[in-house]
């Protein structure tokens, strides 16, 4: 793999989008809870506020040298993100459409899994279609599992296809909750990397 990955700057919101558009546009949890008519106009809303509002400002992203690949987390060093995601409320609400209220109650269901102590999140990953399976992800996850690593704190994820548990366990990533979430939703796998 020859793609430099680099720390990601306001030019790569666009293109960041695009790619997380296409990563996710059959994923089943964004499935679940961002509604299905517009859907891929609404997840590209939800995937550029995510960038702009919370992973640019408050955390860290990372990029492949023409943003092919992303990954969006979220750091002990992150403040003001409980009061961004207040203010976005309405917004991401918006967004869901008709499922506002089932992504509200996917939400309560995950939260008690959650990190409650310092840790490396990694809110988004996503490699666009074309070009996984070329190592990229892992590219872009590093610098986020080296700096956690370096911090003596956990990485933590939460993914809804069964495929991707192995990824990541190859990543040392293991299991720390599997969750049924409501409205018939998708199986999720919480997942912590200790230092």
């Amino acid at each position: 793999m020859s793609s430099l990955i680099r720390e990601a700057n306001p030019a790569d919101i666009d293109p960041a989008t695009e790619t997380l558009c296409a990563a996710f546009a059959d994923y089943p949890f964004t499935r679940h809870t961002i509604a299905a008519d517009d859907h891929l106009d609404r997840l590209a809303r939800m995937q550029r506020l995510f960038l702009s509002r919370i992973g640019l400002p408050h955390g860290r992203v990372w990029v492949s040298d023409d943003a092919g690949a992303v990954a969006v987390w979220t750091t002990p060093a992150s403040t003001g993100i409980g009061r961004v995601f207040t203010e976005l409320a309405p917004e991401l609400a918006a967004i869901a459409g008709d499922r506002a209220a089932i992504a509200a109650a996917t939400e309560a269901a995950l939260a008690p899994h959650r990190p409650t102590t310092p840790s490396w999140f990694l809110g988004t990953v996503g490699v666009r279609p074309d070009r996984q399976g070329r190592g990229l992800g892992r590219a872009v996850i590093e610098p986020g599992l080296r700096a956690a690593e370096a911090e003596g704190v956990p990485a933590f994820l939460e993914t809804s296809l069964e495929g991707n548990v192995t990824l990541y366990r190859k990543l040392g990533f293991e299991v720390v909750a599997e969750i049924e979430l409501p409205h018939h939703g998708p199986r999720t796998w919480a997942m912590s990397k200790e230092p």
